[in-house]
């Protein structure tokens, strides 16, 4: 068994709550801008003082509602402002905040809603009206309001005749190591668990990022846009670090949209899951190839060249680093002035870092972005331990690792494979779940049920789920991440999962990006077809039988992809293929496709 432990930096008091750091910087720094929002012309900021004084009101009309120190209060809304108001509001009332995801399903939200026993729920848009409507709200949750119906106006109002007295005693019941959040794993598997987040792991796990060399972003001047669902605990985690570091975040929740945001915004650091970080390369390559030919293979010159000087920095870009040939450094200056300063304009210009979390992300991924001057970050962490774990940074970075531990944390790898968390950042218990909360911990161990090994320097290399592995009819253990990432790499594929257990051999269902497949159907002569027409196409079926071969060659012969399907529907998440963060719900694949896998084995 191999174990590291990073010692935690410093203690808490109730001074260091979150909520009453922002009351404090109203009056020691009321003209800074920790965040910003955009009006739909342009951004707009909002100061210290002017994010107390809505803070106060919203907690006001909290309290007027009847919520009461240690109610739960749900709130299902996108990326903004808002979101962050509510979050301080709930904890500024003395209240503890159940996050739920805006893409959840009726069932999810009914689900959380009973089990937390929420008191409000402040909910989005209309979309959200329609899911409250089908949903049997319990009666616990006595209040329903709406952001964009005037919820927060409503609230505020209500609030006026709330002492400021009453608004201070229920702030100073808040304690260090009380519940600050109940955060319902987005399950890939079952149905969700109520994670209790106390304001110790949320402040462990923001002071440890700050006190980490990737903090450097969290500085006054800085600015970040989050685009993450703020539900998720990396995305919410980010933001109050930043927030106590005095940078500034700034919100936007269209993704589809988030180019433009980046030019206006101009971040020092982008936060984002590993399918976020695919699709920017997929694009600027989208885009090369449209403009013909010519420009195609440019790019492709352009990624091989960024991607061989990334590897020439080594592994963590220190130790074991090789002299580039007169050739590549030539190379690399012509390229940069013609791609990669491009590419670097189009993240708005200043971008330093990148950081990537919720899944793995592929070697490729890495090296392309840090060979072309973006670095990208890679850590790892789960929503039991309050988002990162371990993390990559300036100058700790090893590219394929996801870092060492942070501050405050241990990690040990069972005799098994199995990959252990324990320390400040780990959760409290699950919410009403004594059965599972005993299971989960053990000894003050969490087992996450990652496969991993631990360097000799402390860094932490995530191989695969231990409940993902795939056991063969002839007792082969295979683990799918590998090959499913190698085959991902190829343009045209969206995701590719593997099939097995208990089967002959392994076989994989193959869906095809729809941005790539509409440029490939055009550069085939075959513009205007279906995309269940083109699955079916022996050159398309050609491309991606490359793409398995290219994948089979990094494993056994008994590991390799046999035979494939390819589906015309990419996984998408209002499906309920993929979660909030963009990872495959495997049972839920293998579930709707049952068909199809039947037909690869008959």
């Amino acid at each position: 068994m191999r174990e590291i432990s990073v010692p935690s930096t410093r203690t808490f008091t109730e001074a260091d709550l979150i909520p009453v750091v922002a009351r404090g910087r109203a009056t020691t720094n009321p003209r800074a801008t920790p965040f910003e929002y955009h009006t739909g012309e342009k951004w707009q900021g909002l100061s210290g003082a002017e994010l107390r004084e809505r803070v106060d009101a919203i907690a006001a009309g909290l309290i007027a509602s009847g919520v009461e120190p240690g109610d739960r209060v749900a709130l299902m809304a996108g990326t903004r402002l808002e979101w962050v108001l509510v979050d301080l509001a709930v904890w500024t009332a003395g209240a503890v905040t159940v996050p739920i995801y805006p893409s959840s399903s009726a069932g999810q939200l009914e689900w959380i809603l009973e089990d937390s026993a929420a008191k409000v729920l402040v909910a989005e848009n209309e979309d959200h009206v329609v899911v409250v409507g089908d949903t049997s709200v319990p009666e616990t949750c006595t209040r329903i309001l709406y952001l964009d119906d005037g919820g927060l106006e409503a609230l505020e109002a209500d609030g006026e005749a709330v002492e400021p007295a009453t608004l201070d005693a229920a702030l100073d019941t808040l304690r260090v190591d009380s519940p600050a959040s109940i955060i319902y794993t987005s399950g890939t598997t079952g149905r969700p668990k109520g994670c209790v987040i106390t304001h110790h792991n949320l402040l462990a796990e923001c002071h440890a990022l700050l006190g980490h060399p990737i903090g450097t972003m969290a500085q006054s001047g800085k600015k970040t846009l989050m685009f993450l669902p703020l539900a998720h605990v990396l995305a919410r985690a980010v933001t109050y670090t930043v927030f106590l570091g005095d940078a500034t975040v700034g919100f936007w929740d269209d993704t589809s949209t988030i180019l433009p945001r980046f030019a206006d915004f101009r971040p020092h650091m982008i936060l984002g899951v590993p399918r976020v970080f695919e699709k920017v390369r997929d694009g600027i390559a989208a885009t090369a190839g449209a403009k013909g030919a010519l420009q195609k293979g440019i790019f492709s010159r352009a990624e091989q060249i960024a991607i061989e000087d990334s590897r020439l920095r080594g592994g963590d870009g220190l130790d074991d680093a090789r002299r580039p040939s007169l050739l590549h450094t030539l190379q690399f200056k012509a390229l940069d002035k013609a791609v990669y300063s491009t590419v670097r304009d189009a993240l708005g210009g200043r971008c330093e870092y990148a950081i990537s979390g919720g899944g793995a992300l592929p070697d490729r991924i890495s090296h392309f972005f840090r060979g072309l001057g973006v670095p990208l970050y890679e850590g790892y962490g789960l929503t039991e331990s309050t988002a990162a774990a371990t993390v990559n940074g300036p100058g700790c970075q090893r590219i394929g690792t996801v870092g060492r531990p942070v501050a405050g944390t241990s990690v040990r790898i069972t005799d098994t494979g199995e990959v252990e968390l324990a320390g400040e950042i780990l959760f409290d218990s699950y919410w009403n779940n004594p059965e599972a909360t005993a299971e989960a911990l053990v000894d003050g161990w969490f087992n996450t049920g990652d496969l991993g090994s631990l360097d000799a320097d402390g860094y932490l290399t995530i191989s695969g789920r231990s409940k993902e592995i795939i056991v063969t009819a002839g007792g082969k253990n295979v683990s799918p991440g590998q090959i499913e990432d190698a085959i991902r790499a190829h343009r045209l594929v969206g995701h590719a999962v593997l099939i097995g257990e208990g089967r002959k051999f392994i076989s994989a269902l193959i869906t095809v990006d729809p941005g790539e497949l509409e440029t490939w159907a055009e550069e085939n002569g075959h513009s205007g077809r279906s995309s269940e027409e083109l699955a079916d196409d022996p050159a398309l079926r050609a491309e991606l039988q490359f793409a398995v071969d290219e994948a089979n060659r990094l494993v056994s012969h008994a590991e390799g992809v046999k035979k494939f399907v390819v589906l015309p529907e990419d996984f998408t998440e209002s499906s309920g293929e993929l979660t909030a963060t963009l990872k495959v719900k495997r049972h839920v694949v293998a579930e709707h496709y049952a068909d199809q896998i039947e037909g690869m084995y008959a």
